[in-house]
């Protein structure tokens, strides 16, 4: 569909607002451009229900409603499009404090959260140099590398052949739920369903290391943990 080929037939604000954002898929999309993914590539793996072909047409929609802008191959939001976070977060305290439970096991996809967890570390927490964090992940079971260099911070599904540094061990919807911020990693570590091995000044880092979802701290203030 292209954007204004099918409507309501109602004169509002909340209609025409719906129009735009309302398709499948759409708020995703603005919501990791709020967080910072900005290439085709990244977007497609942080979406990966959605085909590359509808992610195409999703953000040509955005574009002609004015939301994105396209440069130098890369995705943007505009002043309009930045507008939209408070509305994007405030879905998210909404579903945080009213629709908002444990994980489902089709929710837990433990490639997708590896990717997002990459995104959200500070190099700055963990010692200097190359710095090699194993995931050991059960139910289901997934094992993955992160490598914190001079370049940033990769993910990979391969062992990387580096020596590691750290391990974190832990069930899938444990280390979501505290990605999500239901649950903190001093708890689940006390708990002993995330453990962390290693060198001792990495073990000690990597809680600080890892800053959890941009939605955790809207998770926790509703108290749903």
């Amino acid at each position: 569909m292209e954007l204004g080929s099918r409507g309501y037939g109602q004169y509002c604000p909340i209609v025409r607002a719906v129009e735009v954002l309302g398709e499948r898929w759409s708020m995703l999309i603005v919501r990791d451009l709020l967080v910072g993914t900005s290439r085709f590539n990244d977007l497609a793996r942080g979406l990966p229900g959605l085909s590359r072909s509808l992610l195409s047409r999703r953000l040509r929609q955005l574009e002609l409603a004015g939301i994105v802008r396209r440069v130098d191959g890369e995705y943007h939001l505009t002043e309009a499009g930045r507008d939209l976070e408070p509305i994007v977060f405030g879905l998210g305290a909404w579903g945080a404090r009213w629709a908002f439970g444990p994980p489902r096991d089709d929710e837990l996809d433990p490639e997708l959260l590896m990717w997002w967890m990459h995104t959200r570390i500070d190099a700055s927490a963990l010692p200097e140099g190359r710095v090699v964090l194993e995931f050991l992940l059960t139910q289901p079971t997934f094992r993955a590398w992160l490598v914190v260099d001079e370049a940033g911070v990769s993910v990979c599904k391969a062992d990387p052949g580096f020596e590691v540094d750290a391990t974190v061990a832990a069930p899938v919807a444990t280390l979501a739920e505290v990605w999500l911020g239901r649950r903190s990693v001093e708890g689940a570590r006390r708990a002993g369903e995330v453990r962390i091995s290693g060198r001792r000044e990495v073990v000690a880092a990597v809680p600080r290391a890892l800053l959890m979802s941009p939605v955790a701290e809207i998770v926790r203030d509703a108290g749903v943990g």
